[in-house]
């Protein structure tokens, strides 16, 4: 062997080291080791990887759902202000009214007898169904009561009834809108706008035509007839531009053409 040329040698090292490498078993040799290990701590990284992710996941989750409980008590808590503060609206609307229908009274009349009970004296007690018989103011101001106390279907009932008992009353244009009132807080927009209507048609020169054209405009509005709200609401700025009712419109139209864009 020691005559054996370099060329030789180096094809028999490599045939020993072929048959040296094929004679160990799978689990002792080195590479196959360590591709081995190199998989499983593949494995550990992938199921910590894993578990992480459905761990953040998971709290992501759980914040959402917090968010969405926290949102839903605000909107509730804001639901429960916005009808507090509408029904503080519509006591201070009615008391409005009746304090000028007393005053309007004295303009016409002149002082009151000084032995009649004051005008909040003269109202129903609350629960009392409105009077059958009585006078125009008297039975207005049972019809009052009710839409007051926020029983609907009674206050509507008694303004028809006012309306079709007195006819010509000087008191006929607070009752027929009054009237448009009990449709309207009932979201009843169709039948509200053609009540809203008689008092802007029949009673031209009433005190409650620009409330009337405006809450016209605002069942318009939720009845989704765009132009028709519009126009509404324009006039009612243009005809009376220093009374609430326009700036009440000026805000919805804002709001109109903000959605409407």
């Amino acid at each position: 062997m020691k005559n054996l040329n370099p060329l030789a040698w180096l094809t028999l090292l490599v045939a020993t080291s072929l048959v040296i490498g094929c004679a160990l078993p799978p689990e002792e040799d080195p590479v196959l080791l360590k591709l081995d290990e190199l998989d499983q701590r593949l494995g550990a990284i992938e199921r910590v990887v894993r578990n992480e992710s459905l761990l953040q996941i998971a709290t992501e989750l759980e914040t959402l759902r917090q968010e969405v409980r926290e949102l839903r008590g605000h909107t509730d808590a804001l639901q429960h202000e916005a009808e507090g503060t509408a029904s503080r609206q519509r006591d201070q609307y009615l008391d409005l009214d009746q304090r000028l229908q007393s005053l309007e009274r004295r303009t016409r009349g002149g002082e009151p007898d000084p032995m009649a009970p004051p005008l909040d004296m003269q109202a129903p007690v609350p629960g009392a169904p409105p009077a059958a018989g009585g006078d125009d103011r008297s039975r207005y101001q049972s019809a009052l009561e009710l839409l007051r106390q926020g029983r609907y279907p009674q206050a509507e009932s008694a303004f028809k009834q006012f309306l079709a008992d007195f006819p010509g009353s000087e008191i006929a244009d607070n009752a027929q809108y009054w009237l448009a009132e009990t449709h309207y807080v009932n979201r009843e927009f169709e039948t509200a706008l053609a009540a809203f209507q008689v008092v802007i048609r029949d009673y031209p020169n009433s005190r409650k035509v620009p409330d009337a054209l405006l809450k016209a405009g605002f069942c318009e509005y939720e009845l989704q007839r765009w132009a028709d709200a519009r126009r509404s609401l324009e006039a009612v700025v243009e005809q009376f531009p220093d009374s609430t009712a326009a700036r009440l419109a000026e805000q919805r139209l804002e709001r109109l053409r903000a959605e409407r864009r």
